[in-house]
């Protein structure tokens, strides 16, 4: 046989009243705020001494059934689970509020969670403070004497009783969890309060910096701004190729490295105020955009200036270069569309003469050394020709090297014939009786051909009325010929090096082709509204955003 371990419990009673006419009153109860951080069950008296109805005595041998059994475990696992005082407290307050009569604290958490109904979920909590006379259920005081324990008649905690002479108000001090919840609801009604404060504030100071300025910017641009047309065009500088190229020249031939630094000259020319004031001088820049109906923003003054006209030119002419492709790119806008491929058209003609003037003067160089040098051989030659002919006048002979030759052919002939002579004579003074005419015939013929050599020689060699012999006007007449014969050599040369020149002069030219023509569109192409307004608007927000940071990081160090 069990017996049930609540009957071996102390059991408090409530005494009668100590003094007639004084209000009953229950022992004190201990202070929420001092139980609050206490252990589990040691501020809470009732987790060690449960109350029991007066009605129910004490039963010796007494067996439990089933479901107090169920009840006594389950409450046995509430105190396993190490519940705070306070968290005890909230569930008998809730326990009341519901109107359950609960015999403990943890009986209380027990019938709770039976009914469905969490004690410590925080919604229920702060229902619990809500709820009218929730001072007095948070106090542990009830209104119905009746309800304090449970049980009929009973009244569980201290209350106070209006007194028959006078009711002054109560003295007793409000509790901390009374004034901790109402402090809370305070804060959070405040920090709710600031928090719509400044977010009020917040959306004022974007509506001001960044809403009111983009508005504007967008009525501009949809309203206001003149529409623009722009002319798109494209072109390539391009170098005539060269035969025999050798070495790093031959490696970039032909690829956009080449000209490379023409194109970004052309480019840097047609963005510059040189081309601005041609332009105007040509084809009337300003003129145009000083019109009546061009926008206040975008409108040059009659009068306006070089600086203002060029400033002007650099947002309505953008030229780029691709040095990958080798591609010069150019947009040119204006207010109706003729004047758009007009101004490209000009521009394009201004960079076709400045790609020509780029090479010109080393063309120029090039040619004229050639040519100096080839008319200076050519006039060296003349002269060689003119002594050569001087000389065979002063020679008084057509051909003095053939006449030279001739004559020693004859001694030459001559000198065989004497030869054969004195042989003969050797031959007849051999003989044992020799003729002595045939003898002397022999002799004086051989005398002739000496004597007729002796003359033929002393021809070459003695001099003239002139002073000069003809083996000497025979080497002058061969020394000129010889300078004619080189400098016709330096003047084949000469003209060699011109023509070379020539084919390298021609090779330095760049060409100026067109990629895609300058054609007038139909309709406008600026202001791109949308895409601006949006810009504004992210420039604006921009702005906005760091000038915070700033005035933010500029408090918090003035505050440090």
């Amino acid at each position: 046989m069990t017996t049930n371990p609540r009957a071996k419990k102390f059991r408090i009673r409530r005494s009668g009243s100590l003094n007639e006419g004084q209000p009953e009153r229950s022992a004190p109860q201990p202070d929420p705020a001092a139980t609050e951080d206490a252990p589990p069950h040691a501020g809470n008296r009732d987790a060690q001494f449960e109350q029991a109805s007066p009605a129910e005595p004490v039963r010796e041998g007494q067996i439990d059934s089933p479901a107090a059994m169920v009840a006594q475990t389950d409450m046995d696992a509430i105190r396993a689970e190490g519940l705070t005082g306070r968290q005890l407290r909230l569930a008998r307050r809730m326990a009341q509020k519901h109107g359950i009569a609960a015999t403990s604290d943890f009986d209380a958490v027990r019938q709770l969670r039976l009914n469905g109904i969490n004690p410590f979920q925080r919604s229920n909590i702060l229902e619990l403070v809500s709820t009218d006379g929730g001072a007095n259920v948070q106090s542990g005081i009830s209104d119905d004497p009746g309800q304090g324990s449970g049980q009929l008649g009973r009244i569980q905690l201290p209350q106070t009783v209006p007194h028959p002479d006078r009711n002054l108000p109560s003295t007793e001090r409000a509790k901390p969890s009374e004034t901790r919840f109402s402090e809370i609801v305070e804060i959070q009604r405040d920090i709710a309060k600031r928090r719509r404060r400044k977010v009020a504030l917040l959306f004022t100071r974007l509506a001001f910096f960044v809403m009111l300025p983009t508005i504007v910017a967008g009525w501009y641009y949809y309203f206001v701004a003149t529409p623009m047309y722009a002319t798109n065009s494209e072109f390539v500088i391009q170098q005539a190729e060269g035969r025999g190229a050798s070495g790093l020249g031959s490696l970039f031939q032909g690829t956009s490295m080449a000209t490379q630094q023409d194109s970004i000259t052309v480019q840097s020319y047609l963005a510059s105020r040189a081309a601005m004031v041609r332009l105007d001088q040509d084809h009337g820049f300003k003129s145009h955009f000083s019109g009546p109906d061009i926008d206040p923003i975008q409108a040059l003054a009659p009068d306006a200036s070089n600086e203002e006209a060029y400033a002007v030119y650099q947002d309505h002419v953008k030229i780029s270069y691709d040095p990958t492709e080798g591609i010069v790119k150019m947009e040119v806008s204006a207010p109706d569309p003729q004047t758009s491929q007009l101004f490209s058209e000009a521009l394009i003609h201004y960079a076709e003469e400045q790609v020509d003037q780029l090479t010109q003067r080393l063309r120029e160089d090039q040619m004229s050394g050639a040519r100096d040098s080839y008319e200076q051989a050519e006039a060296r030659r003349t002269d060689a020709l003119n002594e050569l002919l001087k000389i065979q006048n002063d020679v008084e002979v057509i051909d003095p090297v053939g006449e030279s030759g001739a004559l020693l052919q004859q001694i030459s002939t001559l000198e065989s014939q004497r030869q054969q002579k004195v042989l003969e004579l050797t031959s007849l003074l051999n003989a044992t009786r020799p003729n002595e005419g045939r003898v002397q015939g022999v002799r004086s013929e051989i005398e002739g051909f000496e004597t007729l050599i002796a003359q033929l020689r002393s021809q070459m060699t003695q001099n003239d009325a002139t002073g000069s012999s003809l083996a000497v006007k025979n080497t002058e007449l061969r020394l000129a010929e010889e300078n004619y014969q080189f400098q016709t050599i330096m003047v084949q040369q000469a003209l060699q090096l011109m023509e070379a020149s020539r084919i390298e002069a021609n090779r330095q030219v760049r060409y100026l082709s067109l990629g895609v023509e300058p054609i007038a569109p139909d309709e406008p192409t600026y202001p791109r509204s949308f895409e601006n307004t949006l810009l504004a608007f992210l420039v604006f927000a921009g702005i906005y955003l760091m000038i915070s940071l700033t005035g933010s990081i500029l408090r918090e160090q003035i505050s440090s």
